[in-house]
């Protein structure tokens, strides 16, 4: 067979792991031959392919990013865009594509394989919110990344009895937010779920200052909310991507003022933004890509399109395109206890986690 292979959305560590497990086993054990679209839908677009063979994939194993390179181009916001997605793996004499992304670019292919064309969805996402699957590829890295990072203010905080606020990605859920702040320590966990009363926060951090702990860190996914539903956004959310999204961004900053005015505590906010996706993945990333990488050139094989590989336990299986984009994967409600059993004053938010 002949096989398509595009990464869309945001770079992730672990894509080219996924792109170099593909490839090995579709050569070695299929007798498969494959072409690249550079740029996520944007390559199927405009057509622009590129050469993808063993000597291609070489080396690329523990490289960050994608040699296919990405984009945010959705193709049913353009003219005929499905039409010419198609038309572009017919003249690459493509039987299948295999498309690699979140639930916007999963969106895409579901969209193209109910046009005829047969597609293979591979989840990636650093925030691990995709339903359908356990874990994402990605995920691994950027916590631990985010750890390294809250590990290190702690002696800045602690030497300048500082509060600091660490914004980490998250826009719907706060997986990374969630697993970073336990394990690097913080004092106070702000995810999407759960809108925060800034009094209860800043509560929480005169409680903990007057047991003589004069500095806390406060770790907060971007898309945490304000008791009033309000987001941070870059632009004051005038700007989206073609998939309706707008910039997310300043919570960490906006928190850090807030926080400054209701305690009187020297506050300061650090946001780790593109740093948390970009470099060599973890073993366990690129372990979890490889795997998903076999399981995606197998379901080919077997004729399974409109279908995503997905880890359920430990292992690879196969579920519906169409389940794994209905909703957003929150974060667990059994993870959230682990949380509340550690952080002070989260009576609300165990409450929250027993409905």
């Amino acid at each position: 067979m002949r096989i398509g292979v595009l990464t869309g959305g945001g770079d992730c560590p672990g894509l080219n792991a996924v792109i170099r497990a593909v490839v090995r086993k579709g050569v070695f054990h299929y007798g498969d031959s494959f072409v690249g679209f550079s740029e996520g839908w944007r390559g199927l677009l405009e057509n622009k392919a590129m050469p993808l063979d063993l000597s291609t994939v070489a080396g690329i194993l523990p490289r960050g990013g994608t040699i296919l390179r990405t984009s945010r181009t959705n193709p049913a916001k353009h003219a005929d865009g499905l039409q010419r997605c198609t038309e572009a793996l017919k003249q690459n004499r493509c039987d299948a594509l295999i498309a690699i992304g979140g639930d916007d670019t999963l969106s895409v292919a579901l969209k193209l394989n109910q046009t005829g064309a047969r597609v293979v969805g591979v989840p990636k996402t650093i925030d691990n919110d995709l339903a359908g699957t356990d874990f994402t590829f990605g995920f691994d890295t950027a916590v631990n990344i985010a750890t390294a990072a809250i590990d290190r203010v702690h002696s800045t905080a602690e030497a300048h009895n500082r509060v600091i606020v660490v914004e980490v990605m998250g826009r719907d859920a706060g997986w990374i937010a969630l697993y970073s702040g336990i394990a690097g320590g913080a004092d106070v966990i702000l995810i999407p779920e759960q809108p925060f009363d800034v009094d209860k926060v800043a509560e929480s951090l005169k409680q903990r200052h007057a047991r003589g702990r004069y500095f806390s860190i406060v770790v907060a996914a971007e898309g945490a909310k304000f008791a009033d539903g309000k987001l941070a956004t870059l632009d004051g959310g005038a700007k989206l991507d073609e998939f309706g999204h707008v910039r997310l961004g300043g919570i960490g900053n906006a928190l850090a003022q807030e926080i400054e005015k209701r305690t009187g505590y020297e506050t300061r906010s650090v946001v780790l933004g593109h740093i948390q996706r970009g470099g060599s993945p973890s073993a366990f990333d690129r372990v979890l890509a490889t795997r998903y990488g076999l399981g995606a050139i197998d379901m080919v094989h077997r004729g399974e399109f409109g279908q995503m590989a997905a880890l359920r336990g430990n292992k690879i299986v196969s579920v519906p395109i169409s389940d794994a984009i209905a909703s957003n994967r929150k974060v667990d409600p059994e993870m959230i206890e682990v949380a509340a059993g550690i952080l002070d004053k989260l009576e609300d938010v165990k409450e929250t986690a027993a409905k």
